[in-house]
């Protein structure tokens, strides 16, 4: 026997009875505080270890070497797997490669589009997805279909909320590379149908709007998503009658126009579901709101958003599958694999590229466009953080002083930039709106409206704005605004011409835009009383602004406005109305009695004639 083999023995000795021992010192109690304890014994035993490598290089020292190297190029094997390494460092690894065709650098470029086609899906969204494109372009898709197939998949799957995006993304990459769309397409339907056989309801809810967005950017015909349809809704379950109707939702719109027929039949498969009553009524519910969502033809729900509208419908392509198919996913694009032609390839895929993203004709006009974007880039605050703290400055103003004129002097005070006096006028308003109406916010307005004429002008903007807008507030808030208004009409802080804007007519009016002209009326009555409003309602000067309030172009709408203004309890201001009525109707009558009066006489005639010819 060698002195190494003696000296190996006693080694392995030695360390079983160093952890023999340690295992023995160490009692129950004393686990709890025995980190120092163990501390030391991994200490020993690393000690030995580098005592048993020390003894292995004394005894052959070649093959320690050539162990360690090995060791060290199967770390940087694993190392490019999963590891992180700094974009820095890895394209300085690829450049050292001399041999561009070799396995390895073809390994390290697979990793890197990886990494790179992971990076681009994940940060993907509607508002840069133009930007993305191109830089998607720029990466071999043709080499990485399988990666960004998997990667788009997977986001699409964490983020179902952005699968508008997602399929954006495919039906631009489907205009230049079909068969990338079509392993996508081949790839979620295959996904569907798993999560269908295992009941996966939220695997298979993510790969069905996935396929509902593919239909509505029509990378898919519609056939596949009434074939789907008919299969969910064949046994109908809680879960499947759920199903159907996100993907009815999602892609409706676009099947209403594709396949009307073909959608009647499915909706009126609906209506037979809920019929039977057979389901649970929360499903039920969903299919009750699908039909008003079909009413009102997929209002909120369009086939595709305006911002994600990129490609021209004559440029998709569009592919045709079925859910009975034989599918194959083709799993070994997934993988690395070792191409012989791969510098062939990279560079038809360099040619493809300039093709499709324009570089050719860009060519060296890139820098000086660039140079003169930079110069005309001005900054500019698209977060009116100022005009913000302006409005909660002005709000708090408002509502922490006691008196209006301590209010109007502490406003005043503010600079206000040109065209930010609409801003003290909204703010005046929506502060009005808040529970109960104060005076002091009235006394506020007629201080500003008397003030400065820009304010007038401004509350006048606010009081079309409002009455063309009284279906959107309540009718607390209706009553505030009205009431507002009425004390600056009152105290001829507000032109009256502004009631010009008023058309008292039943087709004209709404059941709040009533309620505004009755709250102000009846405001305006009580400031002024019955007598002083109509005289001024009866002015010479404004009749022409008025003729909309109190209509004589048609008896009809005369009528409405007398039985409006009686109803609210200001039937005295119609009585001009009713003398005109009146005027109107007398004409009427007089011929109606004369008509039957020259009738009676033509029959008195002939009867007379009647007789002598007896």
């Amino acid at each position: 026997m060698s002195k190494f083999h003696e000296l190996t023995i006693v080694v392995i000795l030695y360390y079983a009875a160093i952890s023999t021992c340690r295992c023995c010192r160490l009692p129950d109690e004393k686990i709890k505080n025995g980190g120092d304890q163990r501390k030391k014994f991994r200490l020993s035993i690393n000690a030995i270890d580098n005592l048993l490598a020390t003894c292995m290089a004394i005894s052959d020292p070649s093959k320690c070497m050539s162990d360690q190297i090995g060791n060290r190029e199967n770390f940087d094997d694993r190392k490019s797997g999963g590891v992180y390494i700094p974009p820095l460092k890895s394209a300085r690894k690829i450049n050292e490669f001399q041999d561009k065709s070799s396995i390895e650098y073809q390994r390290i470029t697979w990793d890197a589009l990886r990494k790179s086609i992971n990076g681009l899906v994940n940060k993907v969204n509607a508002a840069n997805i133009k930007n993305i494109i191109p830089e998607l372009f720029a990466e071999n898709l043709i080499r990485g279909r399988g990666l960004f197939c998997r990667s788009l998949i997977k986001s699409q799957m964490a983020s179902p909320n952005v699968t508008d995006v997602f399929a954006a993304l495919v039906a631009v990459v489907n205009t230049k590379f079909p068969e990338v769309g079509d392993l996508l397409l081949r790839r979620t339907v295959l996904q569907l149908q798993r999560s269908y056989k295992k009941n996966d309801k939220p695997q298979l809810l993510a790969a069905v709007k996935f396929l509902a967005h593919l239909v509505n950017h029509q990378v898919v015909q519609e056939l596949i998503a009434l074939e789907l349809l008919t299969i969910l809704l064949e046994n109908p379950t809680d879960d499947s009658v759920e199903v159907a109707v996100g993907f009815v939702t999602e892609c409706g719109s676009i099947l209403l126009d594709l396949s009307p027929k073909a959608f009647h039949g499915i909706f009126e498969r609906f209506r037979g579901i809920l019929h039977e009553g057979e389901i649970d009524k929360r499903v039920q519910f969903l299919i009750e709101g699908l039909f008003a969502l079909r009413k009102a033809k997929f209002q909120g729900h369009p086939a595709v958003r305006p911002d994600l509208d990129i490609v021209e419908m004559e440029d998709q392509l569009t592919h045709k599958i079925s859910l009975l198919d034989v599918i194959d996913p083709e799993t070994a694009l997934n993988i690395f694999i070792p191409d012989s032609d791969f510098l062939v390839n990279e560079k038809r895929y360099d040619d493809l590229k300039k093709t499709v993203l324009g570089d050719e004709e860009e060519g060296g006009d890139d820098d000086d466009s660039e140079e003169e974007d930079d110069e005309q880039m001005k900054i500019r605050d698209e977060t009116e953080k100022k005009l913000v703290n302006l409005r909660r400055t002005i709000y708090l103003t408002i509502m922490s002083s006691v008196d209006f004129e301590e209010t109007g002097h502490k406003l005043l005070k503010i600079k206000f930039e040109p065209g930010q006096e609409m801003e003290l006028c909204k703010m005046l308003l929506e502060c009005c709106m808040e529970k109960t109406y104060l005076r002091y916010h009235g006394l506020l307005g007629q201080r500003f409206c008397m003030m400065n004429k820009v304010y007038q002008e401004n509350l006048k903007k606010c009081f079309i704005q409002h009455y063309s807008m009284a279906h959107h507030l309540e009718t607390n808030k209706i009553r505030n605004v009205a009431k507002f208004f009425a004390h600056l009409l009152g105290t001829d802080a507000l032109s009256w011409h502004v009631l010009s804007y008023f058309r008292l007519t039943e087709e004209d009016t709404t059941s709040s835009s009533r309620i505004f002209i009755k709250f102000l009326f009846q405001e305006l009555s009580e400031h002024l009383g019955i007598r002083l409003l109509n005289e001024r309602l009866s002015e010479p000067m404004m009749k022409r602004d008025f003729e909309s309030i109190f209509p004589r172009d048609d008896l009809k709408n005369t009528r409405f406005s007398i039985n409006f203004f009686t109803s609210i309890g200001l039937g005295g201001i119609t009585e001009d109305l009713r003398d005109f009525l009146k005027k109107m109707k007398t004409p009427r009558v007089m011929q109606q009695e004369s008509a039957s009066e020259s009738d009676d006489s033509e029959g008195d005639h002939k009867s007379n004639k009647r007789r002598k010819r007896c």
